[in-house]
């Protein structure tokens, strides 16, 4: 015990005791999700006989094989397994009100993860990797943004995702089937990206402990480490990684990140931060937030104008050089064709031709 009172584990990290949380009774997963995610999920519920179409979908998807394979091969979570991730998982469902509690599982994985799957119902899985480098209020926030991906439903278009991925490999050999499950994959990941940005708002609303969520964040990228790492320090990364290069770096990021089913650490660090920064955060904490009894009369165009005007807004507030040239040209700026060729020099070193005319100038 430290001199402050306060508990602190082998490594001389704090772990905060538990204290009472706010509860959000009835609250709609719109209340956090991420506007591009919101738009998505709203549509696809609209959409008459969506549900009947991913239920008949269920008999193709390996999902019985992936709850016999968790069954059978790994650590359900209960009151006599891994009793304190049962009691964050019980408390989680209790604060975003989800009334039926997912099935948990721990299997032997040394890569720190978690994922939300299923068709009919989700379960939630987590590996020992995670458990063991995350302390008790940075494993809350995980749990807790497990259980939003639950409250959002995102655990149908995650388990759709999985087997449109190992589709993908089958059918590599038949070029134009292979395209086309690869254009829906690349879709599945862009929305999944932004779902990734939801559910972490979810962990921040159960944990209510930014701190431990950024904690969380920085653990996954940089290992076990605290003491050798700070929060500031790690957020300026994002900022360099969105400001800095020029249009060739914003290229590579694009490509780096197309492969990926979740954005960058240092990114959804910065995007947390910036969400308990706002306005909509602090009105949820406060207990004006949107009800899941209201779902229905939610108007699907809306939610796509909210979603454009959050991408418009991201855009114009980027600091990324292809994000601002895109803003410019918006804004009917001059001289651009100069700024792109000046953007992407560095590919050719080879020097411009005799004769040629002079660039265009801003």
């Amino acid at each position: 015990m430290s001199d402050d009172g306060h508990e602190r584990n082998g490594q001389g990290h704090e772990r905060v005791p538990s204290r009472q949380r706010r509860r959000f009774a009835g609250i709609s997963s719109r209340a956090y999700e991420h506007p591009a995610d919101r738009s998505a999920l709203v549509a696809l519920r609209k959409l008459s006989g969506f549900d009947t179409v991913f239920k008949a979908l269920s008999g193709l998807l390996p999902e019985r094989s992936l709850r016999l394979l968790f069954l059978s091969d790994s650590v359900r979570v209960s009151d006599q397994q891994f009793a304190h991730l049962n009691d964050m998982l019980r408390d989680a469902c209790h604060i975003l009100d989800l009334e039926k509690v997912p099935p948990m599982y721990v299997t032997q994985d040394p890569q720190p993860n978690a994922m939300c799957i299923g068709l009919d119902e989700p379960i939630i899985v987590v590996t020992t990797g995670l458990v063991e480098l995350l302390d008790e209020e940075e494993m809350r926030a995980v749990v807790g943004h497990e259980v939003g991906h639950a409250l959002s439903g995102h655990s149908v278009y995650r388990t759709v995702l999985l087997f449109l991925t190992s589709l993908a490999v089958k059918v590599a050999w038949i070029p134009l089937g292979n395209l086309a499950v690869l254009a829906i994959v690349t879709a599945l990941r862009e929305w999944f990206r932004k779902s990734e940005l939801s559910a972490d708002r979810a962990g921040l609303l159960v944990g209510q402990d930014l701190r431990a969520s950024m904690r969380g964040l920085m653990k996954i990228a940089g290992g076990n480490h605290l003491h050798e790492m700070n929060v500031d320090a790690f957020l300026q990364q994002a900022e360099e990684y969105e400001a800095g290069g020029d249009l060739r770096d914003s290229v590579l990021k694009i490509l780096n990140v197309l492969p990926r089913s979740h954005p960058f650490t240092t990114v959804r660090a910065a995007e947390l931060k910036k969400w308990s920064e706002s306005r909509d955060y602090q009105r949820i904490m406060d207990g004006h937030y949107p009800r899941r009894a209201e779902d229905r009369d939610t108007s699907v165009g809306d939610s796509f104008k909210e979603s454009a005007a959050s991408y418009a807004s991201d855009v114009k507030a980027s600091k990324d050089p292809l994000m601002k040239l895109v803003s410019d040209i918006a804004g009917g700026a001059g001289g651009l064709g100069g700024r792109v060729r000046r953007g992407f020099d560095g590919f050719t070193s080879a020097p411009p031709p005799k004769g040629a005319p002079p660039q265009d100038e801003e």
